[in-house]
């Protein structure tokens, strides 16, 4: 015969002192990055919008996420009264409210 025969040779015993887990160590570092880079500052907004949300009160200048500014006439579990015109009133679910304005901002617009 012109080629010789090719015989598997088994793998050597492997010297890995974690049994394996090193393989598994990226996507753990990817995951933990992960964490801290998106899923942990998005819950911090979130803590912070519920919060803004509890403490509306009648007369605090918003803007609801639909960038209608207006002051707050009426706030309701699940509904906030806001004013955008003299005599115009528009209801908007609570959650649609985006920003708390510093008083006094609606007079400057």
């Amino acid at each position: 015969m012109f080629i010789s025969s090719a015989y598997a040779q088994t793998a050597a015993g492997g010297s890995d002192p974690l049994g394996g887990w090193t393989s598994f160590l990226p996507i753990v570092l990817m995951f933990v990055l992960l964490y801290f880079m998106m899923i942990r500052p998005q819950m911090k907004r979130q803590k912070e919008h519920k919060t803004m949300l509890d403490a509306l009160q009648k007369g605090d200048e918003v803007v609801t996420s639909g960038g209608v500014a207006g002051k707050v006439t009426k706030v309701s579990d699940a509904y906030v009264g806001v004013e955008i015109a003299p005599n115009t009133e528009v209801q908007v679910q609570k959650s649609a409210v985006q920003t708390l304005l510093p008083k006094g901002t609606l007079k400057g617009l």
